[in-house]
């Protein structure tokens, strides 16, 4: 038996994860009546439950292992792991769990009225609620921010029903370490999972049908890192793309097409498909809003993410805003909701990092020099290579890059990259000199603790002038 009710508030956000929730909290903060409807039993999205949590808690078991056998080179010996693989499985689970229940417990403190179930617009003021144990409920809203999410994208023609394609929802879930993994896309996703599989004992390929691995990031900074899976996979396959798979009981039989393939045809257990995520608008009741999209299918949002419907607003991987990440969609939620509340607000962001969590980490963010270059854009790049760290030197991780993209005439930091152990961590100072619209020059002149993985941003910045103490570069006039 089904019960309609109407229920009122101030806000409602339809979607969980990390840019709904974020909003959700905001809005109560600054005294609204709030509705956060997900279809989890807590808030946190694809990213606490399906992606970014779980996945970083898999990848420093991998970072560990791959510890314990550099340890060899230090005079340590460990006997092989005994990894056990229930016990891994839910250590990553009690992680996500733990991580959720303190958004429930956030969501009741702060008296957010979390619904368990799929929102679906019918106007854009009221939604239909499917809830989880089957009841239905009519929401009405002044105000709706859609926070739905993306979900991975499909091989074309992929067999309907496969057990052993997956994609990095079922990677996640740990069920087998497979013989031989076949990791379809050479971006963030596939290098991070397959990393975690090959630490585990699997023997990984990764096809990409770019050049290179790492779209987004500069050639400098995806060297070192693809160095070192060269020898942890099994094999890298560039300019390579799948034509064909077929699944049986012994395996996945993939067809590959590119040139120069010493084996066209490949026989895996279990295939990884990463090739990029697609935004949630399916049954999201869109049609009954004046919502537009754009030509790449994606919501139009103004600077305050309100849509072209003036009581909705869109954020996260809905919306044209790019990269998507979690990070870029927390801050537009919260944007969102101040904008609502009346605030002077605008989403105009100077830069958002990109982080790939592989070991080693990439890192960067701004102007990158492969973008000023596209852009005929006059840039000088001041590197410090950690062979010259003295920090680095004690980790054993001198493979790293600390690199500025600089002004030349202004001397102002447009972009940093960072490719290394603990890059993630690092590229904070980066975003923040850009905010800032620091100089070089200031970044050189802030004294850093040594010896210490940060002061390559530093050494960096010295290395544009000519002043580096532990590298020599040509001098040129300090900026101020």
């Amino acid at each position: 038996m089904m019960n309609h009710t109407v229920n009122l508030t101030h806000l409602a956000v339809i979607g969980g994860g990390p840019g709904g929730y974020a909003a959700a909290f905001m809005a109560a903060d600054l005294g609204m009546q709030v509705a956060l409807i997900d279809l989890d039993v807590n808030p946190g999205g694809v990213c606490l439950y399906r992606g970014c949590i779980p996945s970083k808690a898999l990848l420093h078991v991998a970072r560990l292992l791959h510890e314990t056998r550099a340890a060899a080179n230090w005079g340590l010996e460990f006997a092989p792991p005994k990894i056990d693989l229930a016990k891994l499985r839910a250590w990553k689970n009690q992680v996500v769990n733990q991580m959720t229940g303190g958004l429930g417990q956030l969501s009741k403190q702060r008296k957010v009225n979390y619904i368990q179930g799929r929102g679906r617009l019918l106007d854009a003021t009221t939604i239909q609620i499917e809830r989880a144990d089957g009841r239905q409920e009519i929401l009405t809203a002044q105000n709706i921010i859609l926070a739905a999410g993306s979900r991975p994208a499909l091989f074309p023609n992929q067999p309907a029903n496969a057990s052993r394609i997956m994609d990095s929802t079922a990677a996640l879930e740990l069920e087998d370490i497979p013989g031989r993994l076949l990791v379809v896309g050479g971006g963030y996703i596939g290098l991070e999972l397959g990393s975690v599989y090959a630490a585990l004992g699997s023997k990984v390929t990764v096809v990409e049908m770019l050049p290179h691995l790492a779209a987004g990031a500069d050639r400098d900074l995806v060297r070192p890192l693809a160095k070192r899976l060269e020898t942890e996979l099994e094999a890298i396959l560039l300019n390579t793309s799948v034509a064909e798979m077929t699944e049986d009981e012994r395996g996945v039989q993939v067809k590959f097409a590119g040139e120069n393939l010493k084996e066209a045809e490949q026989r895996f257990d279990k295939v990884l498909v990463s090739i990029g995520r697609l935004p949630n608008f399916e049954d999201l009741g869109l049609e009954n809003t004046r919502v537009e999209l754009d030509e790449r299918g994606y919501i139009k949002v103004d600077p305050r993410l309100r849509t072209a419907e003036p009581t909705i607003y869109a954020i996260g991987d809905l919306n044209t805003n790019r990269p998507k990440l979690a990070h870029k969609a927390t801050h537009e939620g919260r944007t969102a909701a101040e904008a609502i509340a009346g605030h002077k607000v605008a989403f105009e962001p100077h830069t958002i990092p990109c982080v790939i969590y592989t070991d080693p980490e990439i890192a960067y963010t701004g102007l990158t020099e492969t973008e000023a270059r596209a852009q005929n854009r006059a840039v000088e790049v001041a590197r410090f290579p950690w062979a010259a760290s003295g920090r680095a030197t004690t980790l054993d991780r001198t493979e790293g890059l600390t690199k500025l993209i600089i002004d030349p005439e202004t001397g102002r930091i447009l972009g940093v990259g960072i490719v290394g152990a603990g890059a993630g961590e690092l590229i904070a100072e980066g975003v923040l000199a850009i905010e800032l619209a620091a100089l070089a020059g200031d970044l050189g002149l802030s004294i850093h603790p040594h010896p210490t993985l940060s002061e390559t941003l530093m050494e960096a910045a010295d290395a544009f002038f000519g002043h580096s103490t532990h590298i020599y570069r040509p001098k040129r006039e300090r900026k101020r």
